[in-house]
């Protein structure tokens, strides 16, 4: 029996609510996870899986659903294909490449808002599993980028904060008309 068993009946499980920037908790450190979280952290995983797959998105970390933890999911696998999912728990970067990647990125945080960001090609990630296990992997392409930028999230920082200031500006603004006319 797999620890991602409760991925088979996924969509009948409620998404837990996204929340969209400028909400405070994503611009906050969250805390590493301590073996007494480990409960309440499997409890949250169908509604975060859920939330993420049917936005849909390929990553999604703690602060996005207001949860103070160091830990994010990820899944780079295409729509139709075999899910391949990943749960980092207190995640760290070991080694990142000289080389850089220019890779369009978009967040569940700041919907339909995209844009160019720059990051390491690859990178080599160590992490705790759902078993408590050290994991050490080495990332590269879409994988590489979608860990750094759900790690990012972990420290407080959106990807809009890697373009300048103008760009950063425009989509933040583009974003917040965007949120003003969905209440409406």
């Amino acid at each position: 029996m797999s620890e991602f068993d409760f991925l088979s009946g996924i969509d009948a499980v409620p998404p837990t609510p996204i929340l969209i920037a400028p909400a405070p908790v994503l611009r906050q450190v969250t805390r590493d996870v301590r073996a007494e979280d480990m409960a309440f952290l499997r409890e949250q995983l169908p509604g975060m899986f859920s939330a993420m797959y049917k936005a849909p998105g390929i990553g999604l970390a703690a602060p996005q659903v207001g949860l103070d933890m160091r830990f994010a999911l990820v899944d780079v696998a295409e729509e139709d294909a075999t899910r391949e999912p990943m749960v980092l728990i207190n995640p760290e970067i070991v080694t990142d490449s000289e080389q850089m990647a220019v890779r369009e990125e978009g967040c569940l945080s700041l919907p339909n808002q995209y844009a160019e960001v720059i990051r390491p090609e690859s990178i080599r990630v160590r992490y705790r599993d759902l078993a408590g296990e050290i994991i050490e992997r080495d990332a590269d392409g879409l994988l590489a980028t979608c860990i750094q930028h759900e790690m990012d999230h972990l420290e407080g920082i959106l990807f809009v904060d890697h373009l300048s200031t103008l760009k950063r500006n425009m989509i933040m603004r583009r974003l917040a008309k965007e949120q003003k006319l969905r209440r409406r």
